[in-house]
């Protein structure tokens, strides 16, 4: 029986495990020892895997609850942990805090953090723990306060200074604590450079190490503001960036705004009631800040919004990540799927995150372009593709370029439908044109008062560079 079970309560003092091979007596009665002392070790219960909204008054589109009924949402389990030397200091969303001993081998649990020798006055509730870079002090955010059972979401406190177990505030040592006053709940924290920043459901704080008597000291650095969730914040080039529940912002020493191109094309297809999946990464190799999120209808992450810092650019996609990485003193970034895969990124041409190589269909599009304002249609009889297939693994690479001529602003592409939704408006010319490793230049017969050139590939082993296409294009009058 020396295993893991499913245990089913029968009562208060009783439950009941199955297990998979029926006892015998010797089992029971005789040796090695059935029969005799059992010793039992509980699991902390997994939780939901997403928040889970629940009926009442507010929940919904407004009046469409019965009034008076409350209303809320199931959290989903969420964890923080860092490390503490070699061990590790862990803790639930709303649930205690935990120590893993290192030393104690890879078979061994994490216990109570208030079970570990010379603990004192540790929190019994966090939503969120912290180890800091200056001097190992062990933050506890959202907890409840010294020798106290009550539960405070906008309380900080910390350890005594190189000490996991000592919280217990004295004049000879640093243990402490200091309450925020902007918000109604501590979301996240991140350490940057020479302070610690935390968030609270609608400012940014930064705590500063000051040294006796105060310790650490809090300045509110902005108001008014938001946060997705607990890690929906990432650190790039000393810059901090976060998702917030409408736009996205960055902290470099004051608080802005980021100009977000996407913002109404995430935003609107957002599900906000899942925000707390929100998880942020670098990928400092490409100057890279990425945000994996639920969709509008979705209950899983299923897409991805880059932020390009160094070329101030931004780009999107769709894929399934749960956890992120970056590369540090490994070869590549690593990701977490659903499938409780850790896949590489930024390595190879194709996906094998599932252990079957799936081609990565890519493509881009260009914006609309025309002459003379659009007064005039246009017509385009040669494209000289720049591409290069630098880098494939199949022999024979190939993407498609396609012309998307449009007959005026509205009308919409005749192949595919407008990004914008299904159009039926049928614009009666389209080229579409394979473009072969070293093409030259190809030739067409494409006529719009508006254009748009795409490039794409859905082949195994290709990866491409696009650069500066060139065409040939003249007016071509005004009527449709």
């Amino acid at each position: 029986m020396n295993q893991e079970y499913q245990v089913t309560v029968l009562g208060v003092n009783s439950y009941t495990i199955t297990v998979a091979a029926t006892a015998i007596a010797a089992d029971v009665t005789g040796s090695p020892g059935g029969g005799a002392a059992v010793s039992a070790a509980y699991q902390i219960d997994s939780g939901p895997a997403f928040s889970v909204p629940l009926t009442g008054w507010g929940a919904g589109s407004w009046g469409s609850g019965s009034w008076g009924l409350t209303s809320a949402t199931d959290s989903m389990r969420l964890w923080s942990q860092n490390n503490f030397g070699e061990d590790l200091i862990f803790n639930p969303r709303g649930g205690g805090i935990y120590y893993w001993d290192a030393s104690s081998g890879l078979t061994s649990r994490g216990v109570a953090l208030s079970s570990l020798a010379g603990a004192s006055s540790v929190p019994t509730i966090a939503n969120f723990i912290f180890v800091s870079d200056i001097s190992r002090f062990v933050f506890a955010f959202g907890t409840t306060d010294y020798l106290s059972a009550a539960f405070d979401p906008m309380l900080v406190r910390w350890s005594d200074q190189e000490s996991a177990v000592n919280w217990t505030p004295a004049v000879t040592n640093q243990a402490g604590s200091v309450r925020l006053s902007h918000g109604s709940e501590i979301i996240s924290c991140l350490q940057s450079r020479q302070e610690v920043i935390v968030w609270t459901d609608s400012a940014l704080y930064a705590l500063q190490y000051l040294g006796a008597p105060d310790v650490w000291g809090s300045q509110l650095m902005g108001d008014n503001l938001s946060i997705a969730g607990p890690n929906a914040t990432a650190l790039a080039s000393g810059v901090v960036f976060w998702m917030g529940i409408d736009k996205f912002y960055k902290y470099d020493g004051r608080v802005e705004t980021l100009r977000c191109d996407l913002r109404q094309y995430i935003f609107d297809d957002f599900n906000s009631l899942q925000r707390a999946q929100v998880v942020a990464g670098t990928n400092e190799g490409f100057n890279e800040v990425w945000w994996f999120y639920c969709s509008e209808n979705s209950t899983t992450n299923d897409r991805y919004v880059v932020y390009n810092y160094g070329e101030d650019i931004w780009y999107y996609g769709t894929i399934a990540r749960t956890a992120w990485i970056d590369s540090g003193l490994r070869s590549h970034p690593v990701g977490a799927t659903y499938l409780n895969n850790l896949v590489n990124h930024e390595v190879g041409v194709d996906d094998n995150s599932t252990g079957t190589l799936v081609a990565i269909e890519s493509y881009i599009t260009s914006a609309e372009f025309d002459i003379d304002d659009g007064h005039n249609f246009s017509f385009i009889y040669r494209m000289l593709p720049d591409v290069t297939f630098r880098g494939s693994t199949a022999a024979s690479p190939n993407a498609t370029m396609y012309l998307l001529p449009m007959a005026n602003s509205g009308s919409g592409y005749n192949s595919p439908t407008s990004v914008g939704g299904s159009n039926s408006a049928v614009v009666t010319r389209i080229a579409t044109v394979p473009i072969e490793e070293f093409t030259g230049q190809v030739y067409t017969r494409v006529r719009g008062r508006q254009m748009s050139i795409k490039m794409e590939s859905t082949g195994l082993g290709v990866q491409w560079q696009l650069g500066s296409p060139r065409i040939d294009i003249r007016p071509d009058g005004r009527r449709g």
